[in-house]
């Protein structure tokens, strides 16, 4: 079985040695723009794999890249901008597609094109990352014993060896559009800098993590979850990059107002402010973690589930925190095993779907644990809290509720 890896970046990265470990394809192909990158991250693997240079601008590339394989991982970003071109490529190939798009208006568009997903047999599942991903298929997997009602959905991430601008392009992009958010059972529309923003706005304890402010971001569980779970009333999704002044520095640059791609001249160079904008945060990047003290990167997801349960409230909360791994681990690690298990013939519903609506959440719980395992990093970091009526908390073995 072949599949096609589409950006090398720290997410492809990951999600390429992932899929390398778990074993289940015969060939992997690269597709990035950086070939001698992606040639260094082919010859790592122990499988066949090779690296086609490949411009996510260039349509024809992107279909000689996906000609020949049985399912597409995309990785490449900021998903605005290519993922719903890619997507449709893939579509139109007739080729099975996997995505970590986090971007809402992206997700919006792609969710438009589900029913050529089915006219052309395809299975396509969006947002298989951290957050979206592995929180959606965790929201679901609550379902089995709870009647839900509020899910809040927490992430932090930073320190990762690289960052490129396609992450700092998408941070910038989610910090001016506005934001969904689902409150009290209806959809409403929030601003960060605005009151609306601001009131959702709150600090997250992440364990093993650090506990830090985090605030409204628009991540598409907020639009999916209401779809797919059932009397559920509030969804909302709170976020952070550490260190908490780096985050500072792109809200500032934002607040400036200098993130139009419009050139401007300079002297008689055009120059684009979004461009300077995020050459100047990735600069800084380095200075502000080194003055935060971070040597290596870390990063978690927390949900908080709460709802019905025999007549009485009950919350759960899901918190998978690291040290030593971050956004690449994160997001690459839940792609790959979304890759997988469409490979398994484990994802059989066609259309473009979110996770919730198609993914057993243990299948990728199961392969998350064989990840680690096989890279020597123990178990999943993975820690529950019950919360019943009066607020007692118990601490779960997280192996007992998934039976891992």
């Amino acid at each position: 079985m072949k599949i096609a890896v589409l950006g090398c970046g720290t997410v492809g990265t990951t999600a390429v040695k992932t899929l390398d470990a778990l074993g289940l394809f015969s060939t992997i192909t690269i597709g990035d723009i950086n070939v001698d990158y992606a040639k260094k991250v082919a010859d790592s693997c122990t499988c066949e794999a090779f690296c086609v240079e490949c411009n996510a601008k260039d349509p024809e590339g992107l279909r000689q890249v996906m000609m020949d394989a049985d399912i597409v991982l995309n990785c490449i970003g900021p998903f605005y901008e290519y993922g719903v071109p890619i997507l449709n490529i893939a579509l139109e190939e007739g080729v099975n597609y996997v995505d970590v798009c986090d971007d809402m208006d992206a997700t919006i568009e792609q969710l438009k094109l589900h029913q050529k997903a089915v006219d052309n047999n395809v299975s396509a599942v969006i947002g298989m990352g951290s957050s979206p991903g592995l929180a959606n298929v965790l929201v679901k997997f609550c379902e089995n014993f709870l009647s839900i009602e509020s899910v809040d959905i927490y992430h932090a991430h930073g320190g990762e060896s690289t960052e490129g601008a396609a992450v700092v392009k998408h941070r910038i992009h989610s910090m001016e559009m506005d934001i969904p958010v689902f409150l009290d059972g209806e959809f409403k529309q929030v601003k960060l800098f605005e009151e609306s923003g601001r009131l959702l706005e709150e600090v997250c304890d992440f364990p093993g993590v650090g506990s830090y402010p985090v605030y409204v971001y628009p991540h598409p569980e907020t639009i999916t979850l209401p779809k797919y779970i059932k009397g559920v009333k509030r969804v909302t999704n709170l976020g952070l990059v550490l260190p908490p002044e780096y985050s500072e520095l792109i809200k500032g640059v934002v607040r400036l107002g200098i993130t139009s791609e419009e050139p401007i001249k300079v002297g008689d160079t055009p120059v684009s402010p979004l461009d300077f904008a995020v050459q100047f945060i990735l600069s800084q990047r380095e200075v502000l973690l080194k003055k935060a003290g971070f040597t290596e990167p870390l990063g978690s997801l927390k949900i908080v589930v709460g709802g019905m349960n025999n007549g009485k409230k009950e919350k759960y909360s899901f918190s998978l925190g690291s040290r030593g791994q971050g956004m690449g681990e994160g997001t690459g690690i839940p792609a790959a095993i979304g890759a997988v298990l469409m490979g398994q013939k484990k994802i059989v519903q066609k259309g473009v779907l979110p996770p919730e609506a198609c993914i057993n959440p243990l299948e990728v719980l199961a392969l998350a644990q064989k990840v680690l395992k096989s890279t020597g990093k123990g178990d999943l970091p993975f820690v529950i809290e019950h919360y019943d009526e009066e607020g007692n908390k118990e601490v779960i073995d997280f192996k007992k509720v998934f039976s891992l």
